[in-house]
């Protein structure tokens, strides 16, 4: 998508307050880096907390962020006051989580008026080198006059 234009002139402090009331992304301990529009990143430190059996990170987690950085990232182009809830997601995963962060890169696909096609890049930070270790594609809806579903 080339040139986004957000429809809310304070996207970015709306992404992130409602990422700050997210209670799964503070579990997981991600945090969020980057926000622009149709674009958003979120990375995660890798720890025992978000590890599965044999020590990579657990794909639960990775889908978490890729879902949140494509919402996210779909988020940027929505009008004020609109909430956005996944309506779909698919994720190939490519290797396993392994190095010191994951960043999943979140980027708006096409944004229409009630659906928007995102896609996010998982990548593994091991000793300064980048891996990409999974790819989701989401459709994301955005929902307006919803009580307790907004921006």
């Amino acid at each position: 998508m080339n040139d986004p234009a957000p429809k809310d002139p304070d996207f970015d402090a709306r992404v992130r307050e409602s990422f700050a009331r997210q209670g799964l992304m503070e579990t997981l301990g991600a945090s969020l880096v980057r926000v622009a529009p149709g674009r958003v990143e979120i990375a995660l430190a890798t720890s025992s907390a978000v590890s599965q059996q044999h020590g990579f990170v657990h794909a639960g987690a990775l889908a978490s962020i890729a879902d949140s950085a494509a919402g996210y990232a779909a988020l940027t182009l929505m009008p004020p006051g609109a909430g956005v809830l996944t309506a779909e997601f698919k994720i190939n995963l490519m290797a396993p989580g392994v190095g010191e962060r994951m960043v999943a890169r979140g980027r708006v696909i096409k944004a229409g008026r009630t659906l928007t096609l995102a896609q996010a890049d998982v990548f593994a930070i091991h000793e300064g080198r980048e891996k990409q270790i999974a790819l989701l594609t989401a459709t994301l809806m955005a929902v307006e006059g919803r009580e307790g579903v907004s921006s």
